[in-house]
């Protein structure tokens, strides 16, 4: 079988202040990405990242750095001639995939990314919640969430072990302690501004679609799996329809790996900070080459790794 790889985009919470920046110091396409996005938003990017912590963790703020980022880092590879057969990322990091992909003018990407940020800010009621689950089965995760009255839903598929829910506070706490009570090894609260990927979000994708119909989609260069049903996006109609979905559903990014390596895939490039993505790609194989591009520092490995 032919070695196919392919680049992931992690999501919210992996930001910290000065990520990308040595990119954005040391490579003048970086340093484009940075200002092209602090047009299209309206934002100084450099002073947002390296300076300013508080607003880079509010989520209208986080996921236009984050992708900013994650976009100078793809380009500064793809200048070194690292390519990608096709691309993934959870949740935010999605759009890191569209970007690979070319769905979308890098500018549009950028206003599109800026106003979901807003709409999600905005779209969080008070009393939501986030809980990682950990050791538990899935199948147990999905009927404790049916068990429970009011909202909560399962909102990640992370990897083996790791599922993360989501809903209102009341129904959240619930269904933590239930499972629990049934043998989960850990109920572990996030600290995040809202219950993402839940039906409390509906409204904000459906903002997000009317900001959608205005910019240009084109087919895929590459092929990105949506977060949406794990499955290949290869032609340009359905996109809206599964961007504004994706704002409110479940990321199956476990099932997205598993699709993925099942079709040949055996090399992954996580591009963006942190090293989330490749802790969860390790527990879903072993069987494939993982490596990650946070710094500078990292290229001159993943360079090597791919004999680029």
């Amino acid at each position: 079988m032919i070695s196919k790889t392919a680049f992931v985009f992690p999501g919210q919470g992996a930001q910290y202040v000065g990520m990308g920046m040595d990119f954005c110091q040391g490579f003048p396409e970086a340093r484009e990405i940075f200002e092209l996005a602090g047009r299209a938003a309206g934002l100084d990017m450099v002073r947002l990242i390296s300076e300013e912590e508080e607003k880079l963790n509010l989520t209208e703020y986080t996921q236009i750095a984050m992708l900013a980022v994650e976009t100078a880092i793809w380009k500064v590879l793809e200048g070194k001639g690292l390519r990608a057969d096709v691309a993934a990322g959870l949740s935010l990091g999605e759009y890191g995939a569209l970007a690979v992909s070319g769905v979308m003018t890098l500018e549009d990407l950028f206003r599109v990314i800026r106003k979901r940020g807003i709409y999600m800010q905005e779209a969080c009621p008070t009393g939501g919640a986030m809980t990682a689950v950990l050791g538990a089965e899935v199948s147990l995760v999905e009927a404790v969430c049916e068990e429970i009255e009011g909202t909560v839903s399962i909102a990640n598929y992370n990897c083996p072990g790791q599922i993360v829910i989501t809903g209102e506070e009341r129904a959240v706490h619930e269904a933590a302690e239930r499972l629990s009570e049934k043998g989960a090894r850990r109920c572990i609260p996030l600290k995040v501004s809202g219950p993402f990927h839940s039906l409390l979000l509906k409204g904000a994708g459906e903002r997000l679609r009317r900001e959608l119909d205005r910019v240009e989609i084109f087919a895929p260069s590459i092929p990105y799996i949506s977060n949406v049903n794990a499955d290949y996006v290869r032609e340009r109609e359905g996109i809206r329809d599964l961007l504004e979905q994706q704002v409110a559903s479940p990321v199956r990014f476990w099932q997205s790996i598993e699709r993925m390596i099942a079709d040949g895939v055996d090399s992954f490039v996580e591009i963006g900070p942190g090293k989330t993505l490749s802790g969860f790609i390790r527990k879903i194989s072993r069987d494939v080459r993982v490596c990650n591009v946070e710094k500078t520092s990292d290229l001159e490995q993943v360079m090597e790794v791919f004999s680029c």
